[in-house]
């Protein structure tokens, strides 16, 4: 087994506070898309589990964790209800939620790769899947909404690099037998650090090389 990051209390406490964020970037999105209370819900528990919940299903963790541990599912239910009363304060903190939604991508990519590869994946199944588990609630949660996913937008500042970086990183650490909490700290803390710099830069991924696409972009 794997060391822990933190203790699992600790670890417990940082994946529902990742959770909670995520789930308010659903609900905030069905608000925009003018969604009643349940299509919130719906949303916000989509954005927050589907990662983990995609990451389970293919390792046979089942039951996931999302239907064995009553927190993972009450805490979007508690975001949707502060988006419902108070969206238009949330959405003024925009920012902050931004900086948390990317802590929380630091940690799932971490967490995600490191589980897959305790039940048995190989490393570069073991990094896809942390990949998938940082982002994947985010894409089924637009596929909901009718969007085109933000992790396939070219106008989105990166998201998917920061959580490929952080993955890449742990499954480094282990295939040199270097794997422990500072090492996996050091990976969380450098996919966070990548996301808050594409947000504070643009950074974004380059289109192909002379392309003679003549679709244009339609602004929100």
């Amino acid at each position: 087994m794997l060391q822990q990051l933190f203790t699992p209390s600790v670890q417990h406490t940082l994946e529902l506070v990742g959770i909670f964020f995520f789930a308010i970037s659903g609900a905030l999105l069905a608000v925009r898309k003018n969604f009643d209370v349940f299509g919130m819900a719906v949303l916000a528990e989509v954005t927050a589990l589907g990662g983990g919940l995609f990451r389970d299903l293919i390792i046979g963790a089942v039951p996931p964790a999302a239907f064995t541990d009553l927190g993972y599912f009450l805490t979007p239910l508690l975001a949707t209800l502060l988006v419902f009363f108070l969206h238009p304060e949330v959405e003024r903190i925009q920012l902050g939620v931004n900086v948390f939604d990317a802590a929380g991508l630091g940690l799932f990519c971490v967490s995600g790769t490191t589980k897959a590869y305790e039940y048995g994946l190989g490393l570069t199944a073991s990094a896809t899947l942390g990949l998938a588990t940082a982002v994947g609630g985010g894409v089924l949660r637009d596929v909901l909404a009718n969007e085109v996913p933000s992790l396939l937008r070219w106008d989105r500042d990166l998201y998917a690099v920061p959580a490929i970086v952080g993955a890449s990183m742990v499954v480094l650490c282990i295939r040199y037998d270097v794997l422990s909490p500072f090492t996996s700290g050091l990976a969380v803390v450098t996919a966070f650090a990548l996301r808050l710099l594409a947000m504070r830069f643009h950074w974004r991924a380059p289109r192909a090389w002379h392309r003679r696409s003549t679709a244009v972009e339609v602004p929100e």
